[in-house]
């Protein structure tokens, strides 16, 4: 977009691996800076090429890697219109090189980063050459534009279509309807690129390309390169006059709020004991909202090496408490005399009767009773231990 400029990397297979945020500024002098090395300004835009492509590498490494961490350029030229780009990878289906095999799906989420954000205008890219109904870039921008309202159609590529086949229904947007219509653009190929063809020289050519074919010469005022220019710095300076009641309402709400924030924060005293107290008051919620989830089991870190809280609580309950039952020694002849004994002793000279005294009930339950003491007492100890240990761990915070 940049007359006589030739900066970003080309060539074959994946070489977009990181997005590349592009700001055009006009300015009267030509000069271009990254954010990473601010205090360089580069004026051979070649070495703008190579720090990309060095920057890139520092990131992905050499072998075909991506990451969705942007590098931000900077462009002052006198032949820009003030413009911000954002250039992502292609859509890949097969990794190559080091590329994790989910390659398509990180690539898809980098993107759609991107172009879910209601503020931005999306420029869906697709080969003349190819059935737009195939197209990853439309298929993409329909998902989180289904109106078409901030898709712009660009159709590349069409001197590269078979002879007798021509895009005018695409570019008339009769085919797919975008509500901001297609573009049609023909750029430099690899051999030209490799050739250190001349973007001005490429430029004429574009222009000779739609004056010459019949099918576009119609259209050729709304085609090319320098048209798309305009276009875009057109169609984004209204998008962001729409879009800036709703951000500027979001804006005031959230200055209110850290206005409220300041205010409060300008009368801070440390000493206050109003403060402590309330941030002593704090600590102890957020202690007893911690011990909570920890013995109910619903708390943001879950152990995965071993039993703890709640869950050690219930173990103790369901599989120790009974373990040291079921080892509890119980000789039946031996309480059957001791119950026999025990009515006998109840009714001393009477003749025993045909029920079971109370008395000797309650005896027999008594001693039954009291073998069940160590267990329960075991189980209660095990159970304050968890405790103790959940309340330390909880006051960590504290």
């Amino acid at each position: 977009f940049i007359p006589c400029r030739d900066f970003l990397p080309r060539g074959s297979g994946i070489v977009t691996r990181r997005p590349l945020i592009l700001q055009l500024i006009f300015s009267k002098t030509e000069y271009a800076e990254f954010l990473h090395c601010k205090s360089k300004k580069f004026t051979d835009f070649d070495e703008v090429r190579q720090e990309i492509e060095a920057e890139t590498d520092r990131v992905t490494g050499t072998n075909k890697g991506i990451s969705p961490v942007p590098i931000n350029l900077r462009v002052y030229s006198p032949h820009v219109l003030n413009l911000t780009l954002i250039d992502l990878p292609g859509i890949t289906k097969v990794p190559v090189g080091d590329q994790p095999q989910d390659i398509e799906f990180q690539i898809r989420d980098m993107i759609l980063q991107f172009i879910s954000r209601e503020s931005s205008l999306i420029l869906a890219v697709t080969p003349a050459n190819m059935d737009l109904a195939n197209s990853d870039a439309l298929k993409m921008a329909k998902e989180v534009d289904p109106q078409g309202l901030r898709t712009i159609g660009v159709i590349t590529k069409l001197d590269l279509m078979d002879e007798g086949t021509d895009a005018r229904d695409v570019l008339e947007n009769k085919l797919l309807p975008l509500r901001r219509g297609y573009i049609g653009v023909v750029n430099r190929s690899q051999k030209d690129i490799d050739g250190k063809k001349d973007i001005r020289a490429a430029l004429a050519a574009e222009r000779k390309f739609f004056l010459s074919h019949p099918a576009y010469r119609h259209m050729a005022e709304r085609m090319g390169t320098p048209h798309l220019q305009r276009v875009l710095n057109q169609q984004l300076t209204n998008h962001i006059r729409e879009s800036l009641p709703s951000l500027r309402s979001k804006l005031q709400s959230q200055l209110l709020s850290l206005e409220k924030e300041v205010e409060e924060y300008k009368n801070f005293r440390p000493d206050d004991p109003a403060r402590k107290t309330k941030a002593l008051l704090q600590m102890v919620q957020q202690f007893g909202v911690d011990f909570e989830k920890r013995i109910e089991g619903s708390g943001d870190q879950v152990d995965t090496l071993e039993l703890s809280g709640g869950a050690r609580i219930n173990r103790i309950f369901h599989e120790r408490f009974p373990f040291e039952l079921v080892k509890m020694e119980f000789d039946e002849k031996e309480l059957r005399r001791e119950i026999s004994y025990a009515i006998k002793n109840i009714h001393g000279v009477r003749q025993t009767g045909l029920f079971t005294p109370d008395l000797a009930f309650e005896a027999i339950v008594k001693k039954q009773v009291v073998k069940l003491k160590e267990p329960c007492l075991k189980c209660v100890d095990l159970v304050i231990q968890e405790l103790i240990n959940t309340v330390r761990q909880c006051t960590s915070k504290v």
